[in-house]
Order: C-alpha cells, then sequence, then structure tokens
C-alpha cells in the first residue's frame, strides 16, 4: 500500500510539473462553457511500451493492461470528476483493455468503445482511417450539449490536438475555438 501511495504521489509530481509553462487549466475550472468542450483523457499507468507481439483486441492477456496504480489512478481521476460535479454526455474509449478498465474504474458514466480512438502506434489500426473516424466523431458533437469524454492513447490524443500528454493526462478540446489546453487536476 505504501508503495501504491509513493507512485501515485510521484505520478502527481510529474504531472505537476509538467504544467510550469501556464498552459493549462485547472479540473475546478473546466465546468464554466463545458458544453463545447472534449476531454481526451490517455489511458491510466498500464507500465510498458506498445503491445506484446501476439496483441489481440479482443483478449485482453495478450494487451499491456493497467496495474494497481493505474487503477487507482483512474479511480482519483473519477473521483475527481464527481466531487466537481463534472457529468459527461457520452463517454468513448478505445477498444484496448487498458482503456476500457480505465473508463470502467473511474464510474463516472457508462461508455461505448468507438474505433476512432484505437491506437496506431504499432499499426494495429490505419493512421489516416483512424483519424478522418476521429473527425467525423468530433464534428458530429453539439456544442452546446457536452461535454464529452474520450478515453485514448498517446498518438491520438497528439495527433488530434498537437499537445503530448502522460498516462491518466487530460487535455480539453474546445469545439468552437477548435484550441486544446492540458487539464490539470489540482493547484
Amino acid at each position: 500500500m505504501i508503495k501504491l501511495i509513493f507512485k501515485c504521489s510521484l505520478f502527481l509530481l510529474i504531472t505537476t510539473s509538467a504544467f510550469g509553462n501556464n498552459n493549462f487549466i485547472f479540473l475546478k475550472d473546466f465546468n464554466e462553457n463545458s458544453a463545447s468542450k472534449v476531454i481526451f483523457l490517455r489511458h491510466a499507468l498500464a507500465p510498458g511500451n506498445g503491445d506484446p507481439q501476439n496483441f489481440n483486441v479482443n483478449d485482453c492477456s495478450t494487451q499491456r493492461n493497467l496495474d494497481q496504480v493505474g487503477i487507482s489512478q483512474s479511480r482519483m481521476i473519477g473521483n475527481a470528476f464527481k466531487k466537481l460535479g463534472i457529468k459527461f454526455t457520452t463517454i468513448y474509449s478505445s477498444f484496448w483493455c487498458r482503456c476500457k478498465d480505465t473508463a470502467l474504474n473511474m464510474e463516472v458514466g457508462e461508455f461505448k468503445t468507438h474505433d476512432s480512438l484505437n491506437s496506431f502506434y504499432e499499426k494495429h489500426v490505419d493512421r489516416k482511417v483512424t483519424l478522418i473516424k476521429l473527425n467525423n466523431l468530433i464534428n458530429s458533437f453539439d456544442k452546446s450539449n457536452g461535454p464529452y469524454l474520450l478515453v485514448t492513447h498517446y498518438v491520438n490524443i497528439y495527433a488530434f490536438t498537437g499537445l503530448s500528454t502522460s498516462s491518466g493526462g487530460m487535455i480539453a478540446f474546445d469545439l468552437n475555438s477548435k484550441k486544446s489546453i492540458h487539464i490539470k487536476l489540482n493547484d
């Protein structure tokens, strides 16, 4: 348990120091004008890089999965949303188990899987087709009926927003201005 607390504290320290340039908003300030916002959430901590060679999207045992820290991180993020009264109109997740498990452990609502959120990092899916589908999904959102939550991967978030984030990190995308900004959990 002490190791878990240490790892969570280390994650928060690393995440906090990554926002030294003030290119962020605090989650507590997100609720203002959130109807036109999409949150891109990178799946919680799943140690390693990529997926094993025997990867099968329909078999979690062949994938990189959340560890205890990742599960705790998911719950912490979900608790932050609930504490602030942030409720999502729709929640979508990648088909990858680490994304679905992040959404599930947050306990902030039912989610649907969407193939536009699947990782093209190791060419399991086609990058161009995936990004076209992601653009179509984003363009289908009602700008006055959000916020929306997308649980996905680093490559998808970076390709769409131009911003990078660590595991469990969040980026807000404004459907009106088309601008993206990091979200910081605490001040």
